[in-house]
């Protein structure tokens, strides 16, 4: 049971026997005796006990004490009891207590004063109070800082509750006198906050009045200013909007960085003016360069990121101050980073940006960089995005990114190999250097992925007669001698191209006749003769240059059969550019012999595994194709493959572009909606900035700018019956749930002719959700409403579920109704969002995520794309699978699907779906996630959505 203290603490519950050690302690203990027991009896009451006999020997042994712990203890004592009876009046008991009280806030020593104003601030029963006042008054001229400051909170607190206003009229003068003459930083901010809360119309004339020393206050009164505000600007009132300006303006120079980052937010919720944006740009890229914390970092980075949202014209000029932040040893800060930087270019700074990622790209070869892989994967991406946004600047940075083809991060040379790839099909002019530097490079590859893309556009861009004869030189090279092996009369198979001992062997048979070995292959015996035979022993070339051999002698073959397409594509461009049939039948013939030499190694024992058959068809198919070559079938080989690539690359980009078009939706103005002309309004006083503002609004409410992004009839969705119409307490829910926090507003309407009192909203939870703090009590007239709030923490994305009833009393009825209310599922689509992501990331999220959810198709849809659309509605997610993949009639469908939750969880889903005889479908649905709620979740909604129900 949840007590309202400032104190929690968790205790095991008690007994009869403990009750009365503690009661037996307070009566005869000493100070820490005492001070022991009072510790136990708090812990009890904070856990659910109630302990009412301890209440009058607390009264006659632990008042008078004049242990400062002891007092303490008794205050939090007084804090967590009820202090009221049923009806709602303070306990009688309690009268007991207000000369302790006010003997404590006239006590020579100040911290007693201190801890029982203090205490006062969380009282609520004004009986008790008014016999209080006069003293809690008198401390506001005590002597010591510490008595004023709390004395203040005192105040403050009394003349805020229902009826303080009776108890001390004159409070806001009282206030605002001690706020003229007080020094201490604490005590003006709390008497600061106090006119703030109570008398704002004070506050601001103190504000307005005291402009010009604003920036000489302590940091703690600074805050409140920048809060008042806000609160005033919010309210619509924006008379001194101008000099309001001018005091944030003021304060973005503090020493305090917690004033200078509140004043750049403030000053962006004020103005829309391009200098306040500017300015608060600048603060916050200072500060990014400044704090060392990375949380912090990730703060003001999501701050640019609002801003680049909304003022993206003006974030382009802080580029550069941004990029600096690269220089965080934090990969995630650098990740936010670049995203935002990506999100920033323009023709103007591409040039930098790409100068200084290459720059950046430079320092991780030094090898002292913590995780320099995933960083120069990261910059490889970034340039990367640069070069496709931007294809004039890819020269500059291309050659430079080809030196990490052979990067020991598989995942940063694929990027840099798909790069390539991408820039020599968009950019024909680097073409000749590009795959120069490729074949330069080529042996330093050691990914069979990187190998086999890179063997692509070899055999894809390699057009001239000396690109194609290095391009197959090269391939030859890497590749090392032939055979891939040999084997030795006694049936061992050994690597040719490793230098070895040589193997002699003697055998004396008495007949000539061919043997067939283990391997397939066949060997010579002379009768009466004395063989001696040893393994032919290749002059082996570096192991360096030696990649494609050992990845192919590892059992690679798909690698193998992309060598073999390429070469094909190789010999057959040869024999258009090369006037020599002699050259050409020649590179014919060592291609044939590699595919052959392929061929044997994969049906040899030499391998554990033999070679699968897709490569097997792969590589006959392109020795046949060399034995006869057909015009269309070379049509297809040299010029279709490019032209595929090509379209896919178009359609991607027309994609991005949608995408782009889709976020950046134009709103319209209403016709009825206000403009005014800020050319026809006397401009006398206005400075700069409110100019600037004046028509940055105007263009704003112009544009639909001012719109509000949510519909009135979404709202009107959002909204939840809890009871029924038939119920005497009819309630509703608006439930509004954003990032960790869920709020629903409740309205309560008393449909009956009788006052309900004690009227109690009663929430509990299931699942990964916390109430935050349990609503009052209320007492409803006749036919009356009442708006209760109720504000819930969300902590994972697993659905959740809130339930309670309505409890109130009748002056009728003794007893306590109930009414029951519905429950309130909380969606997981409320957290997860569409994403994207490249093919290999979601590639490799599928292969690390160990949580998948199985869900075998089960719906009356009978149309495979209507069944796929039908679930990416339902789920809220982003197909990934282009749409030219999915075009066409074959019964077959099979699609990846992303999302991301506002935790930063991904969401992954597979749909492979077919076609059976009778028309219905069939196929599985997969997902997969780092976490076991996101799949589980995930996997119900689908479950209960895929039928084609809404």
């Amino acid at each position: 049971m949840e007590k309202p203290c400032s104190l929690l603490v968790h205790f095991d519950k008690g007994s009869a026997a403990m009750a009365n050690e503690i009661k037996a302690d307070l009566e005869g203990g000493d100070g820490p005796a005492k001070a022991d027991a009072m510790r136990r009896a708090i812990s009890l009451l904070l856990n659910g006990e109630t302990l009412p006999q301890l209440f009058i020997t607390i009264v006659r042994y632990v008042l008078p004490s004049e242990d400062h712990t002891v007092q303490k203890l008794l205050l939090l004592y007084l804090e967590i009891i009820d202090r009221r009876d049923p009806a709602g009046r303070a306990l009688p008991e309690m009268i007991l207590i207000c000369q302790n009280l006010r003997n404590n806030l006239q006590s020579p020593n100040e911290y007693i004063r201190g801890v029982t104003l203090r205490f006062l601030c969380r009282l609520s029963e004004p009986e008790v109070l008014e016999p209080l006042v006069p003293s809690v008054l008198a401390n506001l001229e005590h002597r010591h800082h510490f008595i004023r400051r709390h004395a203040v909170s005192a105040v403050s607190a009394i003349y805020r509750l229902p009826h303080g206003d009776q108890l001390i009229p004159d409070a806001p003068e009282l206030v605002e006198r001690l706020l003229a003459s007080e020094q201490d930083a604490s005590a003006r901010r709390n008497a600061f906050l106090m006119l703030c809360a109570c008398a704002q119309e004070r506050a601001v004339a103190y504000l307005l009045s005291n402009a010009d020393r604003v920036a000489e206050w302590p940091d703690l009164l600074q805050m409140a200013v920048l809060d008042l505000i806000r609160k005033v600007c919010r309210s619509q009132n924006r008379a001194n909007k101008g000099r309001y300006i001018t005091i944030i303006t003021s304060l973005l120079s503090a020493p305090s960085t917690a004033v200078v980052y509140e004043c750049a937010g403030a000053l962006v919720s004020l103005s829309s003016a391009p200098t306040a944006v500017r300015a608060a740009a600048n603060t916050y890229c200072q500060l990014l360069s400044s704090q060392s914390d990375n949380n912090v970092k990730l703060i003001l980075l999501d701050r640019l990121n609002e801003l680049r949202t909304t003022h993206r014209d003006v974030m382009v000029g802080v580029v550069m101050d941004v990029l600096r932040a690269l220089a965080s040893p934090n990969l995630d800060v650098k990740r936010k980073v670049l995203d935002l930087v990506l999100d920033l270019l323009t023709p103007r700074n591409v040039e930098e940006v790409v100068l200084y990622l290459k720059k950046e790209v430079v320092k991780t070869q030094a090898g002292d960089l913590e995780k320099g892989g995933e960083y120069r994967q990261m910059l490889v991406q970034a340039i990367h995005a640069c070069a496709v946004e931007y294809p004039e600047v890819a020269g500059s940075v291309v050659h430079l990114l080809m030196d990490f083809l052979g990067d020991t991060n598989v995942a940063a040379a694929v990027d840099v190999v798909l790069f390539v790839r991408e820039i020599i099909e968009t950019n024909p002019k680097l073409r000749v250097s590009m795959i120069q530097r490729l074949i330069d490079t080529f042996y330093q590859i050691r990914a069979s992925r990187v190998c086999s893309c890179a063997l692509w556009i070899l055999g894809e861009y390699s057009l001239s007669q000396s690109e194609v004869e290095s391009a197959i030189a090269t391939i030859k090279q890497c590749l090392g001698d032939l055979p891939f092996y040999t084997v030795s009369d006694e049936g061992e198979a050994n690597d040719s191209a490793k230098p070895a001992q040589p193997v002699v062997n003697s055998v004396t048979v008495s007949s000539r006749r061919p043997v067939v070995l283990a391997d397939g292959t066949y060997a010579t015996q002379s009768a009466a003769t004395e063989i001696i035979s040893t393994p032919s022993v290749a002059p082996g070339s570096l192991a360096s240059t030696l990649n494609l051999r050992s990845l192919i002698l590892s059992g690679d073959f798909f690698l193998a059969a992309v060598v073999a397409c390429t070469l094909t594509k190789l010999v057959l461009r040869l024999e258009e550019v090369q006037p020599s049939k002699v050259e050409s039948n020649k590179a014919c013939t060592g291609a044939l012999l590699i595919m052959t030499s392929i061929l044997q190694l994969g049906q040899s024992s030499y391998l554990p595994h033999p070679i699968d058959n897709d490569s097997y068809d792969r590589i006959v198919l392109c020795v046949r194709l060399l034995c006869n070559t057909g015009d269309d079938v070379r049509k297809i080989w040299l010029q279709s493959c490019r032209q595929s690539f090509a379209k896919m690359l178009a359609e991607k980009q027309f994609r991005e572009t949608e995408e782009m078009k889709a976020k950046s939706q134009i709103s319209h103005a209403q016709p009825d909606d206000l403009i005014d002309f800020y050319h026809l309004k006397s401009r006398r006083g206005m400075s700069q900035l409110e100019l600037e503002d004046e028509v940055h609004d105007d263009l704003k409410a112009a544009t639909g700018g001012f719109t509000k992004d949510a519909d009135d009839a979404n709202k009107l969705n959002r909204i939840l019956q809890l009871t029924g119409f038939s119920d005497p307490v009819y309630a509703e829910a608006f439930v509004t749930v954003h990032h960790y926090d869920i709020v629903l507003d409740v309205t309560v309407i008393n449909r009956t002719k009788e006052t309900l009192q004690n009227l109690c909203l009663e929430l509990a939870t299931m699942g990964d959700l916390k109430l935050v703090d349990r609503p009052q009590n209320y007492t409803l007239a006749p036919e009356t409403s009442k708006q209760i709030r109720a504000n819930i923490k969300v902590s994972s994305t697993e659905t959740g579920v809130i339930f309670g009833n309505i409890v109130y009393e009748t002056s009728n009825v003794m007893e306590r109704s109930v009414v029951v209310l519905n429950d309130i599922h909380i969606d997981i689509m409320d957290y997860i969002s569409p994403a994207t992501c490249a093919d290999v990331t979601f590639r490799n999220m599928w292969a690390e995520f160990e949580w998948e959810n199985k869900v075998a198709v089960n719906t009356v849809i009978q149309d495979e794309k209507e069944f796929l659309n039908h679930i990416i509605k339902s789920t809220n997610m982003k197909c990934l699978t282009p749409p030219s993949a999915l075009d066409g009639e074959c019964g077959f469908l099979a699609a990846n699907l992303y999302a991301k939750s506002v935790f930063g969880e991904d969401a992954l889903v597979n749909i492979s779906i077919e076609k059976q005889l009778d028309g219905k479908l069939s196929g599985y649905i997969r997902i997969r996630s780092k976490t076991q709620g996101i799949a589980l979740s995930l996997g119900d909604k689908i479950t209960l959505k895929q039928k084609g129900g809404s």
